[in-house]
């Protein structure tokens, strides 16, 4: 039985090797849990009836959805129906395992676009629908066809520019969120959720399916599955242990109004208002000594004990090289002039 509402629905354009497979695709409005009865006519064109499903576009397609279509979309449409770029739509009824690599690019679009937030989608078995791309000037281009691409081109006299080799490309080529800043744009992947009001510095980095909420200030790292609250600060070089990245099964997040301070970092999760001191990094088994507002000893733990408490101060004694905690009665207030993004 079909489902009355669809997950999402998008067309989109892209780049295709010459064996036909999909390097990349871009998706310039796609709809996020449209009801199906508001699609059906898009859906009627597309000959399509249930489940998660790719279609190839040709001109007459085109036209053809251009004419149920409205405003941008259908402008969209019809200049697909113009280009000799592969075009496709993309239906997804369900949240499920991704089967393709356009589900995958759509995927990754609406978490740029802030349709839904980091650890909220099923993105299972994204790694192998991701091809590695030589990202150039001249576009995505497959790595077996880049020498005779970059023989051409220096024939020509327009070399081409090899920006990065990797699955992911650079989300400001695909989406730019508004209210926010990026200072490096290749800093940011496609996937990565970059809230209003977030400025993103030269050396802070977002990796796909992780984010903040905004407003933020990013000088660090928010590695694969991490997300930071409204209002905290990432430190130059900061850094957050993702999932991908050592942290294991355990989900990351910082809470709001925390302060993660220069060439700092960790490995648990933190609530709101937690302050981790310059250098001092918390893994799930650092020691700690809990101290009282009187900076009495409480007790000792492991750090994980700790993880997803409010109000916690975390420095390292710099007699005793002991790792402690204290109560922290400051939020961390962001520099609002710094934070304009207008």
């Amino acid at each position: 039985m079909a489902n009355s509402q669809l997950f999402s629905l998008a067309f989109g354009i892209g780049t295709q090797n010459s064996k036909g497979e999909w390097l990349e695709v871009w998706f310039p409005a796609p709809r996020f849990g449209p009801a199906r009865a508001d699609v059906q006519a898009l859906l009627d064109v597309l000959g399509h009836t249930e489940g998660n499903a790719d279609y190839a576009l040709d001109d007459a397609t085109c036209e053809a959805l251009a004419t149920v279509a409205d405003g941008d979309e259908a402008a969209a449409l019809r200049a697909f129906g113009s280009s000799d770029k592969p075009a496709v739509a993309t239906v997804l009824e369900t949240d499920d395992e991704l089967g393709s690599t356009p589900q995958t690019y759509l995927k990754l679009h609406l978490l740029s676009h802030r349709f839904v937030l980091p650890n909220e989608m099923n993105l299972d078995g994204i790694f192998p629908l991701l091809p590695n791309v030589a990202w150039t000037n001249a576009g995505a281009i497959d790595l077996e066809e880049l020498p005779a691409r970059q023989l051409e081109a220096r024939v020509a006299g327009t070399p081409l520019h090899v920006h990065c080799v990797d699955k992911f490309p650079r989300m400001a080529d695909y989406v730019v969120p508004s209210g926010m800043r990026i200072a490096d744009a290749s800093r940011a992947r496609l996937g990565a959720y970059i809230g209003e009001g977030t400025t993103v510095m030269h050396e802070g980095q977002i990796n796909f399916n992780s984010g903040c909420i905004g407003p933020n200030m990013i000088e660090g790292r928010i590695s694969q599955g991490v997300t930071v609250g409204k209002g905290s600060d990432l430190g130059g070089s900061a850094s957050t242990a993702g999932t991908l990245s050592g942290g294991g099964s355990i989900v990351i997040s910082v809470g709001e109004e925390c302060l993660v301070s220069a060439n700092a970092g960790t490995g648990i999760p933190l609530g709101d208002r937690c302050t981790i001191e310059a250098g001092l990094y918390i893994t799930p088994g650092t020691v700690v000594q809990v101290l009282d507002e009187e900076r009495n000893f409480v007790k000792q733990v492991k750090a994980r004990e700790l993880a997803g408490q409010h109000d916690m101060l975390f420095i390292r004694n710099s007699q005793t090289g002991i790792v402690e905690c204290r109560t922290n009665k400051r939020a961390i207030a962001l520099n609002e002039t710094l934070h304009a993004n207008n």
